[in-house]
């Protein structure tokens, strides 16, 4: 039985004390943390959209086909790899950029074709702070030194191409299956839907809203 310990590198990220550009990078570099468990967490929650529950089953097949090149390139990371404890880890591509493009790819496409909750008018905050998000987590991968230039490029590369891949999959494919899975078993234990065919979801939701407030059938029963 082997005595050496590893740790479980998801949510610890070091910097150098006093660093404060070091600490603000630190948290940008958790972002994807936030993302997979705040977001898609929450959207399958309280939303249950197909389209989100796909967005999030392509991150992870991204981040799959990323631990499958990296096992096979196996290329080292910085010599800095030492003070974080990272050099049992391999570095080329690098996972955060790629989740960070892959994501805000797939993200602008969503908005830019409207489908599902989002629409065409949210843009400029895709524009204004999901890419800067994307460009701060590659850069803070490299100040940090958990990983080369080369190594962040090829990684945002890798995520912009898997991005678009699976939204062109996702939209041009799987989604003449969203009816089917609607109103299968899954589909109806779970309450899973699909709304990208709705212009405005939101005022679609709020007129329905008001609409079953006054439907005696939807009251409850107190």
């Amino acid at each position: 039985m082997s005595n050496q310990l590893k740790a479980i590198t998801l949510t610890h990220v070091r910097y150098f004390k006093g660093d404060q550009l070091g600490c603000f990078l630190a948290w940008i570099s958790l972002v994807p943390v936030f993302i997979s468990l705040g977001g898609f967490v929450s959207h399958f929650l309280f939303r249950r959209e197909l389209q989100g529950m796909f967005f999030a089953l392509g991150l992870t097949i991204s981040q799959f086909i990323n631990e499958v090149i990296k096992t096979n390139v196996q290329q080292a990371r910085p010599e800095t790899c030492v003070l974080l404890e990272m050099c049992d880890s391999h570095g080329w591509p690098s996972s955060h950029s790629q989740y960070m493009f892959f994501f805000a790819t797939y993200l602008t496409l969503l908005t830019y074709k409207k489908f599902g909750i989002l629409f065409r008018k949210q843009m400029l905050l895709v524009a204004l702070v999901i890419w800067p998000l994307a460009l701060l987590t590659m850069y803070s991968r490299v100040y940090l030194g958990y990983h080369t230039v080369a190594q962040v490029f090829a990684g945002a590369g890798l995520g912009i191409f898997l991005g678009g891949l699976w939204f062109w999959v996702v939209n041009s494919i799987f989604r003449g299956f969203f009816p089917v899975i609607e109103e299968s078993f899954f589909g109806r234990w779970f309450y899973v839907k699909d709304t990208s065919h709705i212009p405005n979801l939101l005022k679609f939701e709020y007129e329905n809203a008001i609409a079953a407030r006054r439907h005696s059938s939807y009251k409850r029963a107190d």
